[in-house]
Parts: structure tokens; sequence; C-alpha cells
């Protein structure tokens, strides 16, 4: 056997065994690209009038508002983000019937203005099944994470069998012939497209494994780094539980609020975590840009008193520190604005046709060779 058809044999069966959840992960992929601009289109409530001479409110009278339907709730286990100018803020939670939900207010005035039970919209089920594929998250992470994997190992295989052998062969490795008949067509999709959506596929499948697997993630900062490891990082900020501290006199979520504001003044979103139990530090994110998720400074707090305990900014991250925080603006495209997402939207739809027309190579192939040959009649050879 030689070096290519065993790298063709390789290529097949891989694609084979993984090819449903590949197509499955890159459709969701590219439908879930442009859900920020679907959702404002078609969600009012997710942007409000600006009122400049008007203050936003606390925390914790978002909180109060949100959670005055849902009286089981705890104040302590709600997640709360500011999008910024012209846009509603949200309070997460769930409720005690497990209920994911989230709460849309006006972020002036505290008015509910809609109300999401997340196991049944649209953009959390597509969310979910392109994580997780609708499997227990240890199952999916295995399941996901590895059909990605062979599925990087495929575009090298598949590379390695476009390479055409001839220099007369290469204007055709690049064009499809539409002229052709429907296998050459489809093969030529297969092997073209492949070709051309190789480098993006790759990055989107790479930047989708940092985030089912950390190891690999620290791993590539590493690399960024130049092996240099920067301990302050990936410090953890810790609660010491025996020693006695006074209670704030204001709610936590505000004191958390106006110190992140004061500290980072230029952030437009801001996410706050819950305040928990008082055992584990309470949380803070302020993103520089709405609705992007790079560009972070990090907050830590006191469960109980609401001292800062630590804080990153963004500006003093290492070059491997400031590719995990662009890791997931990079994986929708985001990074780059509305031509990054039109990249990363048509890379997603092309890597889920791969495996289609793959397996219509591998039928066609099957059932030309299955076919019997046609017999001569006896009567006409006499």
């Amino acid at each position: 056997m030689t070096f290519k058809k065993a790298i063709g044999n390789l290529h097949l069966w891989l694609g084979l065994s993984t090819g449903l959840v590949v197509f499955v992960v890159s459709l969701t992929g590219a439908i879930f690209t442009f859900q920020d601009e679907i959702r404002d289109l078609t969600e009012p409530w997710r942007k409000v009038e600006v009122l400049a001479t008007t203050p936003v409110l606390l925390p914790s009278r978002l909180q109060a508002a949100a959670l005055a339907q849902h009286p089981g709730v705890a104040k302590s286990t709600t997640w709360i983000t500011y999008f910024g100018p012209g846009r509603s803020a949200t309070v997460f939670f769930t409720d005690p019937a497990g209920a994911p939900t989230q709460v849309y207010l006006n972020p002036y005035s505290g008015r509910v203005l809609h109300e999401h039970d997340l196991r049944r919209y649209f953009f959390s089920i597509v969310q979910n099944i392109h994580m997780t594929l609708l499997l227990p998250e240890a199952v999916a992470k295995w399941v996901v994470g590895g059909s990605v994997i062979i599925f990087l190992v495929m575009l090298g295989t598949g590379l390695v069998l476009w390479w055409p052998k001839r220099r007369q062969e290469r204007k055709q490795r690049f064009t499809i012939k539409w002229g052709s008949r429907w296998r050459r067509i489809n093969y030529d999709l297969h092997n073209v497209l492949g070709f051309y959506v190789a480098g993006i596929a790759g990055l989107l499948a790479l930047t989708g494994l940092f985030m089912l697997f950390p190891w690999l993630l620290n791993s590539a900062m590493l690399v960024a780094n130049g092996g240099r490891t920067f301990p302050q990082e990936t410090a953890v900020a810790k609660v010491d539980t025996l020693q006695a501290v006074a209670a704030a006199a204001q709610p936590l979520p505000d004191i958390v609020y106006r110190e992140v504001r004061r500290r980072s003044p230029a952030a437009e979103m801001l996410l706050i975590g819950p305040t928990g139990s008082g055992k584990e530090p309470a949380l803070c994110w302020a993103y520089q840009r709405a609705l992007h998720y790079y560009e972070r400074d990090d907050y830590a707090f006191h469960p109980v008193s609401g001292q800062l305990l630590l804080n990153r900014f963004h500006a003093d991250q290492s070059p491997g520190g400031k590719l995990s925080e662009m890791n997931y603006d990079l994986h929708t495209g985001q990074l780059l604005g509305l031509g990054g997402k039109i990249v990363a939207f048509l890379g997603s739809l092309l890597a889920a046709s791969l495996p289609v027309t793959g397996t219509l190579v591998w039928w066609g192939r099957r059932n030309k060779r299955a076919k019997p040959k046609a017999r001569i009649p006896a009567s006409a050879s006499a």
C-alpha cells in the first residue's frame, strides 16, 4: 500500500466515524455566529433609550425588580450584566423548579422588559447542541472534543490528498468544473472547498478545543509567552473563613459595581457574579466593548466585607494572557467585527459541507465498484 493510499484510507474512515458530529457542530456554529445581530433585529427588549442625565440603577435595585416574581430565588445566586449605553441589563438565575431564567430590565427605571426560560430559547438550544450535542457534559467533552481533534487530523490528511503530483494538475485543484456530471462536481466541492476552508476551519476547531480542554489553552499560552510563566495571571483569590470580618454596610453587588466602575471607567459591559455563601470570593468582569469578551479586567471581592482581594487589568496581561482572553471572540469571529463574523460563518458552513460531500464521494465510488459489468449475450457473440 502506497503512502498516499494509506492516508486516503485514514481520511475516509475517520471522516465516516465523526462526520455526523462535525456536521452538527459546524452547522450550529454557523447559526450561532450572527446571534447578536439576529436578536437585536427580533428582540426589541434588548435595547433601551439612552438617558444621558439619568444614572443607571445599582445592581441591588435590578435584583429586587427581577426577583419580584420569583420570591424563592436567593439574591446571592444571581448574575447581573450591564451591557452598556442603549442596551438593557439582565439578571440571570435558576429558579426553584430548575429553570435557567434571564430577565431583561431597563437599567434606568428597573422596569422588567422581558423574561426568558433558557431551556426553550432557540439560541440557547443551538448553543447547547454546538457545545454538548445535548449529551451529559462529561460525555460530551470527549465526544465533541474527540471528533474535533479527528477533524483537525482530517484537514491535514485532506491537504496531503489534495496536493497535486504534477504541475499541470494545479489549476484543476483550485477550480470546480461546474459543467461536469454531479459526481465530479461533488468531488470538486469536497476537495477545492476543503482546501480553501482548511485554515479557517482549523482555527475555529482549535479555539473550540481551547474551551473544552484548558490544558491545551495553557500550552498555547506558554508558547505565546516564549516558555515564560506569569504566576500573577493564574493567581486565584481566596477567602480566609477563619478570620472574622465586619459585614459590608451596603449590598455587596453595589460595592462591587461602584469599585469596578471607579477602576475600569471605560468598560462598557460589566458582569457581576453571584455573591455566594460567604466562602468564595465575589467576582466581576469588566469588558471594554459591549458583546465582546476580549479586553477584560478581572476583579475579586471578599464576600462578606466587600474588600477588594484581587484585580487584573487587560493592559498588564502577557501575550499568552491576552491570547486566552481573545479566544472566544476569535472562535466566533467577532474579534475582527462584522468581516470576521462573515469569515467565521462561511468557514463553519463550508466545514459542515465537507462530511456531506465526502460521504457522497465514498458512496459514489462504492456503488461504482459494486455495479456488475454488462455481459455480452451468447447470441451476439456467436
